[in-house]
C-alpha cells in the first residue's frame, strides 16, 4: 500500500487526473475517506495525498433550494449544515445561519443568496440558498445556472404558491431535477398527499419532462430537525433527504476540453477586491491560469488567475486547480461584471449570458434638499450616491439605473416595491441620505396599445373577511381568476395591474384584522386597464419650522390623524399628517400654549394625544402622492411636498 501512496503522489499523477478519473474510482474514494478519517497516525504525505484525492475523486451534487417566502429554506439550510457536522458537538449554531445580514435578519426573509457545501459519505453536496419573494427573482434566476438540481420546499398546509410557480417555472425551463420535499408535516391543519397532488399538476401545467415528473417525495419538519419518506412515521434526523439527494440528483458531468465559466455571483474582499463565483463549466482552473474575459457585448480581455477558492462548509478553502461541475470563487479578475464568461487565453468560447426578465417599477432618486440635509448622514452629494447606485448594478442583476437631465436626479428601476426598499435601506444604513420620489409602474407599447405590467396575486384570508377582500380588490381592476376553500380560510387568485398592489398591503391587513396572507408574481403585459383610485385623502402639511407641540396637536385632532410625536423638529412644507377630507391644509404644529399671570400651564385639560402613526419604509413609498418624496436619513424618515413653499406650491398648481 505505501508503495502505491508513492507512486501515485507523484506530481506527475495530477497531469494525469482526467485519466484516473475515467476509470472506476471507488476504491481509491474509499481509501481517501479512510486515510482523512483514521485517527492513528499516518504518514503526513499519506494524508496530504488522501485528501487531494477525495478533492478529485468525490461526487460533487449541486443543489438549489426554492420555495416560496417563509416555507422554511434556511431552517433547513441550518439543518443540513448540522447534519454535515460543520460545528463542533458543543458549538451553539443559533438559528439561520446563513441570514447573517441584519436586514434579512429584522425583515425575517432571505434577501442574497448563498452558497455553502457539506460533506455527506465522502460526496461533495454545494447548496445554493435562494431568496422567496419574487421581488429578489434576479437572484434566483442566476444562481440556479451553477446547479444540477433542486429541493422543491413545499408547505404542507398552503401547498405551491405564487412564488413556488415562479422559481419552479425557471428551473424546470434550465432542465434541472427536482426533489419536492414537504416541510411543516406537523401542524395540525396539514394535508402532505393533497399538497403531493397539487406539486404534481403544478409541473404538469408548467411543461416538465417526463423525467422531471418523476419526482421524489420526503416530508418532514425542517424546524423539528426530521424528515422521512413517509409523512406519518417520522425520524429523529434529516439524513432522508440527504440520501434521496445524492441517490436523485445527477452529478455534474466531466466535460474535457479547454475551461469555460459563466460568472454568477460576486463578492468583494477589502484585501483583494472583487471575487468572480461560479460553476466551471468544462476543463480545469488553475492558480496563476492566464484566461480570456469575455465580456456580455463580445469584447475580449486579458487576464491572469491569482488565486482559485472552492466552497468548504460556511467558508471557502484555497485550492490549486478545480475541475468541471464544481462551484468556485476566483480572485485576480479584474473589470468583471455577472454573466461574462472566463475562457481559454488562446481560443476563447463563452457561454451565453444570464437571462433576466426586465424590470417592472421605476423609483426617482434624488438628494436630500431638505433644511434638514446633512444632519444625520456621511454621505449626502450627488456623487456619492451616483458612486452608490453603480457600485449596486455590479451585483444587483434585475436593477437599472438612468441618468435624468439633471445630475441630481436618478430613475431606478427594480422588480417592485420590495426591492427598491431593501436597496434604499442598505444605503440607509450605510449613512446614505437620499429622496425618494413615488413608485411608478413601467409601460410599454406592443402592437400600438398602451400596455401595463400585470401580476398574480393570492390572499388567503378568514371567511368572513372574503367579501371586504374581493372589493376592494375589484376596486383596483382586479380580476378573480380561482377561489379555493381551505377549512375556515378561502384563497382567492386575481390578475392585478401592478399599480393597483401599490399600497394595497396595508389597506389588506385593516380591513382582516391582520388575518390576510398577500403573495403576488408578475406575470405579463396587458392593456392598460384604466384609471385606479390611490390615496383619496389629503396632507396635512407644516406651516413653518420648530419644535412640534402637544398643545398644537391636541387642538388640530379633529383634522386627521398625525404621524409626528410632540417635541419632534418638523420644517415647513413637511408632510405630518393625513388630512380627513380630499385636499391638503397647511397647519402651525409649532404653536405652543402662552402663559401669563392669569393663564397658568395647569389651568386647561391636559392635552390628550391619539399616539401617531408610525410607517415602515415600504408603507411610506405606497402612502405618497405624486407632489410628494420620501426623506431618508439614517436616524429619520420623513415625508413632504416637492415644493416646500407654499404660495409657490400654489403657483405651480395653478400653471
Amino acid at each position: 500500500m505505501t508503495f502505491l501512496l508513492i507512486t501515485f503522489f507523484k506530481p506527475t499523477y495530477f497531469n494525469f487526473k482526467t485519466q484516473i478519473i475515467s476509470i472506476n474510482t471507488s476504491f481509491f474514494r474509499e481509501l481517501a475517506v479512510a486515510f482523512t478519517s483514521i485517527n492513528i497516525q499516518v504518514p503526513i504525505f499519506c494524508r496530504t495525498f488522501a485528501a487531494k484525492l477525495l478533492t478529485y475523486m468525490q461526487n460533487i451534487r449541486n443543489i438549489a433550494i426554492i420555495a416560496h417566502v417563509d416555507h422554511g429554506k434556511t431552517t433547513l439550510v441550518d439543518k443540513m449544515l448540522l447534519a454535515g457536522h460543520l460545528f463542533r458537538d458543543n458549538q451553539t449554531s443559533g438559528e439561520l445561519i446563513l441570514d447573517n445580514n441584519d436586514l434579512e435578519r429584522e425583515r425575517g426573509i432571505t434577501i442574497l443568496s448563498k452558497n455553502v457545501s457539506i460533506n455527506y459519505k465522502g460526496t461533495k453536496i454545494n447548496i445554493i440558498d435562494t431568496p422567496g419573494h419574487s421581488d429578489f427573482g434576479g437572484e434566483v434566476e442566476r444562481v440556479l445556472n451553477m446547479a444540477d438540481g433542486c429541493v422543491l420546499l413545499v408547505d404542507a398546509f398552503e401547498g405551491p404558491m405564487p412564488q413556488t410557480r415562479f422559481v419552479l417555472q425557471k428551473a424546470l425551463e434550465i432542465g434541472l431535477k427536482p426533489v419536492v420535499c414537504i416541510n411543516k408535516v406537523d401542524k395540525p391543519n396539514c394535508r402532505p398527499d393533497e399538497v403531493h397532488e397539487m406539486v404534481f399538476d403544478l409541473m404538469c401545467s408548467l411543461d416538465a419532462t417526463e423525467e422531471q415528473l418523476n419526482f421524489p417525495v420526503i416530508y418532514g419538519s425542517a424546524k423539528n430537525g426530521w424528515m422521512s419518506e413517509d409523512w406519518q412515521q417520522p425520524t429523529d434526523n434529516i439524513l432522508p433527504l440527504l440520501d434521496c439527494i445524492v441517490e436523485n440528483i445527477p452529478a455534474p458531468e466531466f466535460l474535457e476540453g479547454t475551461p469555460q465559466m459563466l460568472i454568477t455571483s460576486l463578492d468583494y474582499s477589502s484585501f483583494t477586491g472583487r471575487i468572480a463565483i461560479g460553476r466551471v463549466h468544462r476543463g480545469t482552473l488553475t492558480e496563476n491560469m492566464a484566461v480570456s474575459l469575455v465580456k456580455r457585448n463580445g469584447s475580449i480581455v486579458k487576464s491572469k488567475i491569482k488565486e482559485v477558492h472552492v466552497f468548504e462548509g460556511l467558508g471557502r478553502a484555497k485550492t490549486k486547480e478545480v475541475s468541471s461541475g464544481d462551484i468556485c470563487a476566483l480572485i485576480g479578475i479584474e473589470n468583471f461584471d455577472i454573466g461574462d464568461s472566463i475562457c481559454d487565453i488562446e481560443n476563447p468560447e463563452p457561454l451565453k449570458p444570464i437571462a433576466i426578465d426586465e424590470p417592472t417599477m421605476s423609483m426617482l432618486f434624488t438628494i436630500n434638499d431638505s433644511p434638514f440635509f446633512g444632519k444625520d448622514g456621511k454621505f449626502v452629494t450627488s456623487r456619492h450616491i451616483n458612486d452608490r447606485l453603480e457600485k449596486e448594478l455590479d451585483k444587483n442583476l434585475a436593477l437599472r439605473v438612468q441618468k435624468s437631465d439633471t445630475s441630481d436626479k436618478w430613475l431606478v428601476f427594480g422588480r417592485g416595491v420590495l426591492h427598491l426598499s431593501v436597496l434604499i435601506e442598505t444605503m440607509r444604513r450605510e449613512g446614505y441620505e437620499l429622496q425618494v420620489g413615488q413608485p411608478q409602474v413601467i409601460y410599454k407599447e406592443i402592437d400600438g396599445r398602451k400596455c401595463e405590467p400585470i401580476e398574480e396575486l393570492t390572499i388567503n384570508v378568514t371567511e368572513e373577511y372574503s367579501s371586504k377582500i374581493i372589493d376592494m380588490v375589484t376596486r383596483r381592476k382586479g380580476e378573480m381568476t380561482s377561489m379555493e376553500n381551505n377549512g375556515e380560510r378561502i384563497t382567492m387568485t386575481f390578475d392585478m395591474p401592478s399599480r393597483g398592489i401599490i399600497g394595497l398591503r396595508t389597506n389588506v391587513l385593516t380591513a382582516s384584522a391582520g388575518e390576510a396572507i398577500m403573495a403576488h408574481r408578475f406575470k405579463e403585459y396587458q392593456p392598460h386597464k384604466g384609471e385606479i383610485e390611490r390615496r383619496t385623502n389629503g396632507s396635512i402639511v407644516a406651516m413653518e419650522a420648530g419644535t412640534a407641540f402637544a398643545y398644537a396637536i391636541d387642538k388640530l385632532q379633529d383634522r386627521g390623524k398625525f404621524f409626528i410625536f410632540p417635541q419632534e423638529e418638523v420644517y415647513a412644507g413637511q408632510v405630518v399628517g393625513e388630512h380627513c377630507k380630499d385636499n391638503d391644509l397647511v397647519v402651525n404644529v409649532t404653536k405652543s400654549k402662552k402663559l401669563t399671570n392669569t393663564r397658568a400651564s395647569g389651568t386647561d385639560d391636559k392635552a390628550r394625544i391619539i399616539p401617531p402613526i408610525v410607517f415602515s419604509l415600504e408603507e411610506a413609498l405606497e402612502y405618497i402622492k405624486e407632489d410628494e418624496y420620501v426623506e431618508i436619513t439614517p436616524k429619520h424618515m420623513r415625508m413632504r411636498k416637492v415644493i416646500l413653499d407654499e404660495n409657490e406650491r400654489k403657483r405651480s398648481s395653478r400653471s
